[in-house]
């Protein structure tokens, strides 16, 4: 979505260096050199940081992943690095990242995080990465965050998103599945954030041709892709979106990842992307206003609506005999279960219980 051509990328939580990975291959897919990327990365993993060396060493990705592992908030080794992406996946609703202090450190510009939850601290480290509006536009952000930063007020985060969002930083907002982490199965969202709005400068491609976009300050587009995604073959607790595995950037809009993807460029009013429009249920673009209306809540299904739901297809006795065969197998093991139980009670004295 935010098609890392040329420029710096960062990534202040980059774990094995997939990031970077991916955005070496857009460039190249896209006619560009991993020479027109400068990669800056910090990982305070001591064996984490050692494989992201070696990952992007074995590719030929140049990267500068600081002198040794580092925590980002306590040791920030680029300090001074004004990134054209962010692009990151940190760890979030941490409640051990030394909050306590760095209560007056500069990069809280829109108020300091609270000590028990870092996911502030890493939305403003990130802001504090971008480089400012200039003569190929603003720097661009774009992490997955967890949803409760949405839409939480307690200690004082809900603040500190109203001055963010204040500020016009919030380019898009995207509320995605659960499952799609083997991890951790709870549903997360996306954040894009930009210094730039203006569509001024979108200086895209190694042909240095500008796709100039709409001016869209003072509007964020929410798009609602809970319903999105199938589980993998053979998984019940990992999911993933259609169109991964195209060879197209974008992939075809037919996919769910093409529709997302094709949907933010629209919006921005770049060429050859097509007509934006909201639909009810998918995508919103709303207004500072609008959103202030809503006490500064960015959940996308506030903004976008319900909707109308499908009617169920499947025939009457088709569903009845699938329920039937899943009651008659929960059965079966709810009972292999309680014999197990009970074997284990009696083996300690308990078979009468």
């Amino acid at each position: 979505m935010i098609e890392p051509y040329e420029g710096r990328v960062y990534d202040p939580a980059c774990g094995s260096g997939g990031m970077f990975v991916q955005s070496e291959r857009f460039a190249e897919a896209h006619g560009g050199s991993r020479r027109d990327l400068s990669v800056f990365g910090q990982e305070s993993n001591p064996t984490t940081w050692r494989l992201a060396h070696m990952n992007l060493a074995i590719r030929g990705i140049e990267a500068n992943l600081g002198e040794q592992p580092a925590d980002s908030f306590t040791r920030d080794l680029h300090p001074d690095l004004k990134a054209d992406y962010i692009l990151a996946n940190p760890p979030f609703n941490i409640s051990d990242w030394s909050g306590e202090l760095l209560r007056k450190d500069t990069r809280w510009k829109y108020g300091p995080p609270p000590v028990g939850n870092a996911n502030y601290a890493w939305i403003q480290h990130f802001i504090h990465h971008l480089s400012p509006p200039n003569g190929k536009g603003g720097g661009i952000a774009a992490f997955v965050m967890a949803n409760g930063s949405l839409s939480t007020t307690t200690g004082g985060e809900g603040d500190i998103r109203k001055a963010i969002i204040e500020a016009d930083l919030v380019d898009c907002i995207i509320a995605m599945p659960p499952q799609l982490f083997l991890t951790t199965g709870i549903p997360v969202c996306l954040w894009f954030v930009t210094r730039d709005k203006s569509g001024k400068y979108i200086d895209r491609g190694p042909d240095g041709t500008k796709r100039n976009a709409r001016n869209r300050s003072g509007e964020t587009l929410f798009i609602d892709a809970r319903d999105f995604g199938q589980m993998e073959d053979g998984s019940r607790t990992l999911r993933f979106l259609t169109g991964r595995d195209s060879k197209l950037s974008p992939p075809p809009a037919d996919t769910e990842i093409g529709r997302i993807v094709r949907t933010y460029h629209a919006w921005r009013g770049e060429a050859d992307a097509g007509d934006y429009e909201d639909v009810k249920g998918f995508c919103k673009a709303a207004t500072l206003a609008e959103i202030a209306k809503y006490n500064h809540v960015l959940t996308p299904g506030t903004y976008v609506g319900s909707a109308a739901r499908k009617a169920d297809d499947e025939p009457f006795e088709d569903k009845m005999e699938r329920l039937a065969k899943d009651h008659r197998r929960q059965v079966q093991r709810a009972t292999k279960l309680d014999s197990l139980i009970a074997e284990v009670l009696k083996e300690f004295g308990y078979e009468n219980s």
